[in-house]
């Protein structure tokens, strides 16, 4: 207004300011549809590119709020899906223009300090308070200052310290980044958001088909090597030319484990792979091939079951004496089931899983190599693990066990006993035969308490005795904790601590309870 009487030169054109149709009545605003083109061909061509077009813009606009918002919280894509699609279908029965999430007002009200939904509400009725009553004054705005405007907002949402942070994250984050910036900038924001996701697509591809297993040279003997490969969780027909790759270069009169426990899914393509790999290339190169943990069938998820990754990863870990042995119990049944996690850690990370409390002290005997992580599908630290020759404690171990318990916070004691116990079918096969003295010693709480006799002892009848004196020494160990130890015997008592025994079923690693010892934890008077 100032150049209009002064430099009139300088003045700016109407195609240089922003330009808002006067509203001078209703019927200038609402323009209702005419519905004699509703079965046109070329109507539904463009409702349907307009519908793409605006749903993966707003789910963009969304995801980019998500990652401004300082909550870091989480917007619902369905919801906003839906609310747009009722709002434009609303919008164009009016005569309006189909509406999207749009980044720059987002984060103009996250900088403004918006953390509602009532922003956006407040946003709107201001732009459409200014579209009816303060378009003239609008209109007085330049392109130019609008531009600047929007180019000073840019630049915050992709300022250097992004680029530099986006680089320090390597070129398989960095190049999609900037190929999807540039192909933005030079065509629009769908082609350059597709042109981003194809490259994004190659580095992901590439990720696959290099990293499917973890290779391990476990030891040498002599000129005999031995290999361990580790498949990864998700095992896909893109990984299949590197397996494959890695092992036909395996060395001749090698040792190869092939372990598939932590495998979740293997394409039936690399189960071909394997099956050839282990009964035609390894046989005629004289290569010793094991594969284990592979299971009948492999289906693929459509879901994540959060649930079967543990219950130390989505929750804090019980402490209460009946609720860790339910965990376990819990843990041992995904173990049967292999749904296992895996828990590979490097050197540097294992202090950070030593310094919480363990939840349990599981004696267990001398014959029983089983991992104990891998059967009560635990986490690192969780168990302290104590060997007794055939399950029986001696006042040392009770010791032991109550300093576990005391010391270094263990709230349940676990006596676990496996089945077809070797240690105990050597004892009385000795027992029988009356030679190997030194491991008489393990059937003496049975045999004083009349449970076992010599004459009772047959070759056909040890399985079924090794069992049962299995389970005595379990009672017989219980017994001699609580009796051996009085202030052991009061955290039983209070509830502090629970005792159970259990035995393992070698056959399918399944555990069973057979006796717990775990009483409601007692209020400390100061407490009340």
């Amino acid at each position: 207004m100032i150049f209009q009487f002064t430099l009139p030169s300088l003045q700016l054109k109407a195609d240089q300011l922003v330009n808002i149709p006067r509203v001078e009545g209703w019927s200038s605003v609402i323009t209702f549809p005419d519905f004699n083109y509703f079965f046109h061909f070329q109507v539904w061509t463009y409702a349907f590119t307009i519908a793409v077009i605006a749903s993966i813009a707003s789910l963009l606009a969304i995801e980019a709020a998500d990652n401004l918002d300082p909550h870091k919280r989480r917007s619902p894509p369905n919801q906003e899906l839906v609310a747009q699609g009722i709002g434009n279908t609303l919008a164009g029965l009016l005569g309006g223009i189909p509406i999207t999430s749009v980044i720059v007002r987002s984060s103009v009200n996250i900088a403004a300090g918006a953390e509602t939904k009532l922003s956006t509400i407040i946003h709107g009725v201001l732009l459409v308070a200014s579209v009816f009553f303060l378009s003239n004054v609008i209109n007085l705005i330049p392109l130019a200052s609008l531009a600047a405007i929007l180019l000073v907002v840019g630049y915050k949402l992709a300022s250097v310290s992004i680029f530099r942070s986006m680089f320090g994250k390597g070129w398989s984050q960095f190049l999609p980044f900037v190929v999807t910036t540039g192909a933005i900038l030079y065509t629009d924001v769908l082609l350059g958001v597709l042109i981003g996701t194809t490259v994004s697509i190659f580095f992901l591809l590439r990720g696959n088909y290099y990293n499917p297993f973890f290779y391990e040279e476990i030891h040498k003997s002599g000129k005999r090597k031995s290999i361990r490969l580790e498949l990864s969780n998700e095992v896909s027909f893109l990984n299949k030319p590197a397996i494959k790759r890695k092992l036909w270069n395996m060395p001749k009169q090698s040792r190869v484990v092939i372990d598939a426990t932590f495998s979740s899914f293997i394409d039936r393509d690399v189960l071909g792979i394997l099956d050839d790999y282990q009964n035609t290339f390894a046989r005629e190169n004289e290569i010793e091939v094991s594969i284990i943990g592979l299971k009948e069938n492999y289906k693929p998820n459509s879901e994540i079951n959060i649930a079967a990754a543990g219950p130390d990863m989505v929750a804090s870990k019980p402490s209460a004496p009946q609720e860790i042995l339910e965990a376990l119990m819990e843990g041992n049944q995904k173990y049967v089931d292999g749904n296992l996690v895996s828990r590979r850690l490097r050197n540097k990370e294992l202090m950070d899983f030593i310094r919480d409390a363990p939840m349990a002290v599981v004696v267990n005997c001398i014959d029983m190599r089983e991992p104990l992580n891998m059967l009560l599908n635990t986490g690192i630290g969780d168990l302290i693990p104590v060997k007794a020759a055939g399950n029986l404690l001696d006042p040392h171990l009770v010791h032991t066990i109550a300093l576990a318990c005391g010391f270094q916070g263990a709230k349940l004691i676990l006596l676990l006993g496996h089945s077809k116990n070797r240690i105990i079918r050597n004892a009385l096969a000795c027992q029988m035969e009356n030679s190997g003295a030194d491991i008489h010693y393990l059937l003496r709480p049975a045999m004083a308490a009349g449970l076992l006799a010599i004459p009772d002892i047959r070759e056909d009848n040890l399985n079924a005795w090794t069992d049962k004196i299995t389970k005595f020494n379990l009672n017989y160990s219980k017994d001699l904790m609580l009796n051996e130890h009085p202030n052991l015997l009061k955290k039983v008592q209070d509830g502090q601590v629970g005792i159970a025994t259990a035995l393992l079923d070698r056959k399918n690693g399944a555990i069973s309870i057979l006796d717990s010892t775990i009483r409601p934890k007692t209020k400390n008077p100061a407490e009340n």
